[in-house]
């Protein structure tokens, strides 16, 4: 491959990872029953998180994910564990990587090296976000003195440098810093619009939620709501995780949830953990089911690392190991 004196790729260019989410999505429509489906993965802490990272990969590797992606620190903090695994996903496996890109604590010109990085590695997918502020999610944003405020901002500045294709965020209940959802869907449409390709919702637990989500950005632009809108899921594997899930929503699991999950764990001095586990795959089979039937284009999933309970949603969905991956146009 050759490059720019940047480090990125010359447009134009082809090799086994630069293929687009968009382009994968594409080759499915039409082809077979069900959707593809995708999976997130949160760079190591350790030489034991990162032994198990690998074990996962290659158990998804054996069902041909449509793509998976890498995430990337509050502030930074993950930026190079996040460049040296997602680099790796693309040298050493069959996989269509996704590096995460956040804008917060980043100046313009920190932001263009990184890519230049990714593109080394041989990333051409980069998932575009504003960021949230390290320590505390939901504590005030600040912008770098010499960085963007806007994920707009950023997407423009990833288009210019290249040859990359760019997702970004949706939120099927809105931001929880934008004042009400017809001020977020012109946020995301903005996204679109500057040059993303698709988007990846926030994790939900109402599938109404989603579905209104894909009415608002069709209404507010036919053509930008043509563009896939990838729905976001996480199986609850225990009643620990819940306020896990909750961090990720940036809300309450609604009530309905909460008390199918309170009514497995039981009466008991301890909660049946394993009820617990097994409604929560159900929960997570039931969203995907109306989900593929209300026409999502991707099922992706949060994972935190492990394969057992994805793996368990997609066999009960028809998923299999081995299945022929998916071709590209």
């Amino acid at each position: 491959m050759t490059r720019t004196g940047s480090g990125r790729p010359e447009c134009g260019e082809t090799d086994s990872v630069g293929h687009s989410v968009a382009q994968r999505l594409r080759a499915h429509a039409g082809v077979g029953a069900g959707v593809p489906f995708s999976v997130e993965f949160n760079p190591p802490r350790d030489s034991a998180g990162e032994a198990r990272l690998w074990r996962a990969v290659r158990e998804f590797e054996r069902m041909h994910p449509a793509f998976v992606s890498m995430t990337y620190g509050a502030g930074g903090s993950t930026k190079d564990r996040t460049v040296r695994i997602t680099g790796e996903l693309a040298r050493e496996t069959t996989l269509l990587p996704v590096a995460h890109l956040t804008a917060v604590g980043h100046s313009v010109a920190e932001l263009r090296s990184l890519v230049g990085s990714y593109a080394d590695s041989g990333i051409r997918n980069l998932l575009v976000l504003r960021g949230d502020p390290p320590g505390d999610p939901l504590g005030p944003w600040a912008k770098h003195p010499e960085g963007v405020h806007y994920a707009e901002e950023l997407v423009r500045i990833v288009r210019d440098l290249g040859a990359f294709h760019v997702g970004v965020a949706s939120f099927p209940q809105g931001h929880h810093r934008s004042p009400d959802l017809d001020h977020d869907t012109r946020f995301l449409v903005a996204k679109l619009r500057a040059g993303a390709e698709y988007s990846i919702t926030q994790m939900f637990f109402d599938v109404e939620h989603y579905l209104r989500l894909r009415d608002r950005v069709s209404a507010l632009d036919p053509e930008q709501g043509a563009k896939p809108i990838i729905p976001e899921l996480m199986p609850i594997t225990s009643l620990r995780t819940v306020a896990r899930a909750e961090e990720l929503c940036g809300r309450p699991l609604p009530e309905s949830v909460m008390a199918r999950l309170r009514r497995a764990a039981g009466s008991g001095p301890e909660p049946d953990q394993s009820a617990v586990r097994a409604e929560g795959i159900a929960i997570a089979t039931e969203m995907a089911e109306r989900l593929i039937r209300e026409g999502a284009p991707c099922l992706h999933f949060i994972t935190l690392n492990f394969a057992k309970a994805t793996g368990e949603v997609l066999t009960n969905l028809g998923y299999g190991v081995g299945e022929a991956p998916l071709p590209v146009r």
